[in-house]
């Protein structure tokens, strides 16, 4: 053999072991090497590739790059401040696979609303806790403990309706205590459980009457705030529909008493700059009042579109259900829903009326250019 066949022959033995070693404890070394070699779906991280320019999950299919062309990210976000842009074959495998993940988690959690952990769950789907949390509100509009908070609201809401006792109810619901049952079910229902069941019973809502430039106005408020506003043609008409909602709650006209709501009323109705919020007590699912946060947020002068306010809550579908929460708004003007309009242009429907929708708006809208907005 001569010595430029020697030059181009295989490495020594011995080089091979080197190199292998070498591989080995780089491997040993840094844990997230080793995930991205067996391709592992479930780390909470993302690597580079400086070749290419390209990031990817570690369960990316694509072929294995060399290991000194890769940097580690804790996220894509800090990936894609260094430069680095998605890779769109991984991005699209790791959309369906966290996809089935959350879908996973949500019937975990509908199966035992009351009985999980976040770290079990996570473990469960395959995601990291922080991975479970941020995504599953992206998807949902609320995190897994909201949304477990939601569900054993509307099953003791449903069975408080019935014969058990409430202590029954609780427990039946997925609620540890009657400590956590009376936390979470009161914010949600606008009264204690046994007053909602027994139709506002042991509650007093003292409420105020006057004339506005939309015609009669009633404002109805419990110790802990507001629970009505209404608008109609007569008092008497609103008067009605107050005590059909709450039939067996003590009512009690306050016309002095309540002067600062009734102040506030008229200014909102007048299109006036919001002087100061009000406290509110309304029932709602956390839904509607994601809803209800979300158009109060709507600055006077502006409006949205019900997709818009979908897409905000993280429910970019659910545009029927924001009209439907709209729809059941108790707080006219104070939750400002007639800001809320439909994509295909005008104002679109109110519970109030068209012409009142119109009306509140063509005012905001003068007030906002007089006063250079808010």
């Amino acid at each position: 053999m001569t010595g430029c066949d020697r030059k181009i022959g295989w490495p020594p033995l011995d080089l091979i072991g080197k190199v292998q070693n070498v591989v080995a404890q780089e491997i040993r070394s840094d844990p997230r090497w080793r995930a991205v070699l067996a391709r592992e779906r479930s780390t909470g991280f993302v690597f580079a590739v400086t070749s290419t320019g390209v990031f990817c999950h570690p369960g990316c299919p694509a072929p294995t790059p060399r290991r000194d062309r890769v940097r580690f990210f804790s996220s894509p976000e800090t990936a894609q401040a260094a430069g680095f842009r998605a890779c769109r074959r991984c991005s699209r495998e790791r959309v369906e696979t966290v996809s089935l993940a959350l879908q996973r988690a949500r019937a975990v959690i509908e199966a035992n609303p009351g009985r999980w952990r976040t770290s079990d769950l996570a473990s469960q789907v395959g995601l990291s806790v922080r991975q479970l949390q941020r995504w599953f509100r992206v998807a949902f509009g609320i995190s897994p403990s909201e949304y477990s908070r939601a569900l054993r609201t509307r099953i003791a809401r449903s069975a408080l309706g019935g014969e058990s006792p409430v202590t029954d109810v609780l427990y039946d619901a997925g609620f540890g205590s009657s400590r956590a049952f009376y936390e979470v079910v009161p914010s949600t229902l606008g009264m204690t459980p046994t007053q909602f069941r027994r139709g506002g019973a042991g509650l007093e809502i003292r409420y105020t009457l006057f004339d506005s430039v939309l015609g009669a106005l009633l404002v109805g408020a419990t110790d802990r705030g507001v629970c009505a506003v209404k608008m109609g043609e007569t008092e008497g008409d609103l008067e009605e529909q107050l005590r059909s909602e709450f039939p067996a709650a003590r009512l009690t006209r306050d016309e002095d008493g309540l002067v600062f709501f009734r102040q506030t009323a008229l200014e909102l109705a007048a299109g006036q700059p919001e002087q100061a919020e009000l406290p509110l007590d309304v029932r709602g699912t956390t839904f509607q009042w994601l809803v209800w946060r979300a158009i109060q947020r709507i600055p006077r002068g502006g409006t949205k579109t019900y997709g818009q306010l979908a897409g905000e809550i993280g429910r970019p579908t659910a545009a029927r259900a924001v009209a439907r929460a709209c729809a059941t708004n108790q707080v006219a003007l104070l939750i400002p829903c007639h800001r809320v309009v439909p994509a295909a242009g005008g104002e679109g429907g109110y519970r109030w009326g068209k012409d009142r929708k119109q009306r509140l708006l063509l005012a905001e809208a003068e007030r906002t250019d007089g006063s250079g907005g808010r």
